[in-house]
């Protein structure tokens, strides 16, 4: 692995959210102000241009679906043509002889602004069906747009679809213009990522050395290398990443079990050795996924470019536009939802119809994601609209492991997550794949929503985030904590519930800390809600009320236990937190016992004798009597709390304030003879209760 792609996620995004990152926080093509009208370039003009930039198409060395001539496959509904997606599925691969692709093609179609000297030559690629980690449909159509100069004839920018509008595109603004476009197209989905360097058959998100990126999308700098990031989905399995493809399936079965289906079987799609049945198939993330390796090349003609392998026809779309719909049933996946009781979200996957039923066919330039390259445009022709302002989600994945400085089972560390995964909002289910690890979710409505992430081999994580009206200084909303949101494998995978409708106070947020890895949740708490934690970590639960007042629960989960750990009573106010302390010291208090028994010391000498042939001893069993003192004083100031008498329980408090002192100090003295994870963990209590007493001595409620 490069140091390119062992970058620190966390890095980039924290920089991504200092800066204002513009493609993040900047503009949307969907809201932008309005573009001139177009109108539609025909005949040998048009065929001109459509030669001249043609582009050559790399396919992955697994693609099952290449671009191809939907009309053998049309039909009549209702005095209407249509391409059924059986029809199309089961006819291109009754037509597949010998592992030629049928009827090579690619559809053009040539636009005009009128009040510009600019033109846009639009490139689709008509496939079958379409699998991926995120979907898969009947149908799929992909783009590419070469927005032209009509008066130097020099090509300004290159749009290649990527897999949604809520997803950045792939795109270069004034791309050389004497090279062939090249398009990279993804295994299984066709999304389009762009080559325009000397690397043909590889996407290079980065300048290296002389050779300059694929896209010029806004990027960042990370904290570690001053190394650019540039925002755009790219083409995971070729940047490192490893892709898992799921099984489509219909009614309860395999898609190719279908008797509609009789010319497809298993092989036909994508290769097993990339697919699971589901992600929550698996107990872990796959770890031996196939990266990507170059197959077939496709081009209009032999310009040198690359020697191809399929030499593909150039057509009109106009003489599809009397198709009026590409129809199918419905497929889709369920979408786990960690609620207080599982839930799932289906119905999320989208096709998208005929091209010439959607804007970007009479107006191209509703397609630039990239909001610099808008205004770029808008700059040189008065027929671009300027870019309007976005607002955009963000959110790093990382993945939850056990932490070798903490005792086993009582702590975990965050690592960098080697497997994409797929984000979602429930108030606009189009599920979105990160890339690298980082989920970039454009034009989200200002308000509440739901962030849900999935992956294979991972517990799903979901919370509630809160997108308000935005600007380019403010910056991307976060999800998880600082921009961070850490999965769990699911063999390590525990449910954490917490119902606040047995509360005594309005609860209106939920946070989980492990003593090691920090705050891991941190989302509004509504209703009863669940959060998945890695069974080895040792957690504080804390919820606050709207009165601000706050409530803090251990958990120590127990890995091999199939039930989740619930809180259906959760409080705030002095009487929690005091309990908290109570259950901490008395957690620390039986580790140190426990290591005592290990070690054979059983022995109650005087803890005021250290220099004695017992001081080692000594030093242990000091520790373990100063963590009783401070359970007894927080057990009488919970007392004191639950009565009402708030003047003891300070007192009481403020005693287990004075003995946590107590406490550093025999930590100190013991250090030496505590074990190393131990001691670690001794050090992360102290601070986790040293916190928890200065609010409930802060605390109004009690």
């Amino acid at each position: 692995m490069t140091d390119r792609e062992s970058l620190s996620r966390r890095a980039v995004l924290q920089t991504v959210v200092g800066t204002g990152l513009a493609s993040a926080a900047g503009c949307s093509a969907l809201e932008s102000e309005s573009d001139d009208a177009a109108s539609t370039v025909e005949g040998e003009r048009a065929a001109e241009l459509a030669r001249r930039f043609a582009p050559t198409l790399y396919f992955d060395r697994a693609e099952p679906w290449f671009p191809t001539d939907p009309r053998p496959y049309t039909s009549e509904q209702d005095g209407t043509t249509i391409v059924d997606g059986f029809d199309a599925f089961n006819g291109y691969h009754d037509r597949m002889t010998d592992g030629e692709p049928p009827d090579p093609t690619a559809f053009y179609n040539v636009v005009e602004y009128e009040q510009s000297p600019l033109a846009v030559v639009q490139f689709w690629f008509y496939s079958a069906f379409d699998q991926f980690t995120t979907n898969f449909h009947w149908h799929d159509w992909e783009v590419l747009h070469v927005f032209v100069d009509t008066e130097t004839d020099n090509p300004q920018l290159y749009v290649a679809s990527s897999h949604s509008r809520k997803v950045p595109n792939n795109e270069f603004l004034d791309p050389d213009p004497e090279m062939v476009p090249r398009i990279l197209s993804e295994l299984g989905s066709h999304s389009s990522a762009l080559s325009v360097n000397d690397i043909r058959d590889r996407f290079t998100r980065l300048p290296e050395g002389d050779r300059f990126a694929d896209i010029t999308n806004s990027a960042v700098e990370t904290i570690e290398d001053l190394a650019e990031i540039p925002v755009a989905y790219g083409l995971p399995r070729d940047e490192g990443s490893r892709l898992p493809y799921l099984v489509p399936a219909y009614e309860g079965a395999p898609l190719y079990e279908h008797d509609r289906l009789p010319s497809v079987s298993r092989e036909d799609l994508i290769s097993a050795s990339l697919t699971v049945r589901s992600f929550d198939s698996l107990s872990r993330p796959p770890s031996d996924l196939p990266t990507r390796e170059t197959g077939l090349v496709f081009q209009h003609v032999d310009r040198g470019e690359a020697d191809p392998d399929i030499e593909y026809d150039l057509v009109p779309s106009s003489e599809l536009e009397h198709i009026t719909d590409f129809t199918g049933p419905q497929l889709s996946f369920e979408f786990a939802v960690p609620e207080f009781v599982e839930d799932a979200v289906a119905g999320h996957i989208t096709t998208t119809g005929a091209p010439w039923n959607q804007p970007r066919y009479e107006n191209p330039a509703v397609d630039i994601s990239e909001p610099n390259h808008r205004a770029a445009l808008a700059e040189r022709y008065e027929a671009i609209g300027a870019p309007a302002e976005i607002r955009t989600l963000i959110a790093s994945l990382s993945e939850a492991v056990s932490n070798d400085d903490a005792p086993e089972g009582d702590g975990i560390t965050t690592e960098d997550t080697t497997v994409e995964s797929v984000a979602l909002l429930e108030s606009d289910p189009e599920a979105v794949p990160t890339s690298g690890g980082l989920a970039v979710i454009q034009d989200v409505p200002a308000g509440e929503h739901r962030f849900t992430v999935n992956g294979a081999g991972v517990a799903p994580h979901s919370e509630t985030v809160s997108v308000p009206e935005t600007s380019e200084t403010e910056g991307p909303t976060r999800a998880g904590v600082d921009g961070e949101v850490p999965l769990v494998a699911r063999e390590n995978a525990t449910r954490l519930e917490v119902d606040p409708t047995g509360a005594d106070s309005d609860l209106t947020d939920l946070a989980v800390d492990d003593d090691f890895a920090g705050r891991l949740y941190d989302a509004p708490l509504s209703e009863p809600d669940a959060v998945y934690v890695h069974g080895g970590g040792a957690y504080t639960t804390e919820v606050r009320d709207s009165d601000e007042e706050i409530g803090a629960f251990r958990v120590n989960p127990d890995p091999q236990a199939d039930t989740a750990t619930t809180i259906d009573r959760p409080r705030t106010g002095k009487a929690s937190l005091a309990s908290f302390l109570a259950d901490i010291a008395e957690e620390t208090r039986q580790s140190v016992l426990e290591e005592m028994d290990d070690d054979g010391d059983t022995d109650d000498d005087d803890d005021d004798n250290p220099g004695s042939s017992n001081g080692s001893e000594n030093a242990i069993q000091g520790l373990e009597r100063a963590l009783a003192a401070v359970v007894e004083a927080a057990k009488r100031a919970t007392e004191r709390a639950e009565a009402g008498d708030r003047g003891n329980a300070d007192k009481q408090l403020q005693a287990v304030a004075d003995r946590l002192q107590r406490v550093a100090s025999r930590i100190e003295d013991a250090s030496d003879d505590l074990s190393d994870p131990l001691s670690n963990a001794a050090r992360k209590r102290l601070e986790q209760a040293d916190r928890r007493t200065e609010q409930a001595q802060a605390a109004d409620k009690l």
